[in-house]
């Protein structure tokens, strides 16, 4: 049986209820009755990335974020911009068709990105309850540093950014993948789960980490640590990329990890 792009993104979506306005479109040349030859998945769609798809055969890139810098495509590119243009003709030349696996693969349950990140942590056997935005774990005391180095070492990341008390002794640890580390969020849940550490993607710089430093000049014992963005929602689609693999034996299906934008100087 020829596998389509429509195939794929059926496979991707399951059994999510359809969500108006959603971000979860397709770029490129292709359209959604386009044979697949093969599959790239990826966090970002970057220049690198597609270049990348594109050497592998790969004629469907399924990414987590958006292709042109916002949340939303915008309705028309800029002219004069060869940032934007480079892309768009690298897109365009390449014959990779861009897939954004955003809204659906956020409302499936539980939530593969944050499930990814639970497993790359090697937390999974101490989650206690999966929420839609969120894992609750219930660990072996730990010091806050000691998580921190922890998180560091399986995610292999170069650092990581701490507010609160490294010395406290944690228990229950709430994980919020991507930009869920605001205080609208991960305060509420915080207070409701009796969390000690939160491990969040990102967040306002004025919200959570500002809680956790009154908290320590209260008196109360809290912390918080902020991977990054990507750096939280790699494994998630990592794996994705794995359950698509097992769904779809024959269709290559190549895993690309990326590169952080962003680097310690």
């Amino acid at each position: 049986m020829t596998i389509t792009i429509r195939h794929i993104i059926d496979r991707l979506r399951g059994d999510v209820a359809p969500i108006e306005s959603t971000v979860d479109t397709l770029l490129g040349p292709g359209s959604p009755d386009t044979a697949v030859a093969g599959v790239a998945v990826a966090f970002m769609p970057s220049l690198e990335v597609i270049e990348r798809a594109a050497a592998l055969g790969a004629n469907l890139l399924i990414a987590h974020e958006g292709v042109y810098y916002s949340h939303r495509t915008p309705a028309q590119l800029p002219e004069d911009d060869p940032v934007f243009a480079h892309k768009q003709a690298l897109i365009r030349q390449s014959g990779v068709t861009v897939y954004r696996h955003h809204d659906y693969c956020h409302r499936a349950s539980p939530d593969p990105i944050t499930l990814g990140l639970v497993r790359a942590l090697d937390w999974e056997r101490h989650l206690e309850r999966m929420l839609p935005a969120a894992a609750v774990l219930a660990v072996p005391a730990m010091r806050a540093d000691a998580a921190a180095a922890h998180v560091r070492a399986r995610l292999g990341l170069p650092g990581v950014r701490f507010a609160g008390d490294p010395g406290m002794t944690c228990r229950r640890i709430g994980v919020f993948a991507g930009y869920r580390g605001g205080s609208e969020l991960a305060v509420s849940l915080l207070r409701e789960h009796r969390l000690d550490l939160i491990v969040a993607g990102e967040g306002p710089e004025w919200e959570t980490p500002e809680y956790m430093r009154d908290a320590v000049h209260s008196g109360a014992a809290k912390s918080l640590l902020l991977i990054g963005h990507a750096e939280s929602e790699e494994p998630g689609m990592q794996l994705e990329a794995e359950r698509l693999r097992q769904a779809c034996p024959g269709l290559p299906v190549h895993w690309l990890a990326g590169r952080p934008a962003l680097r310690y100087m």
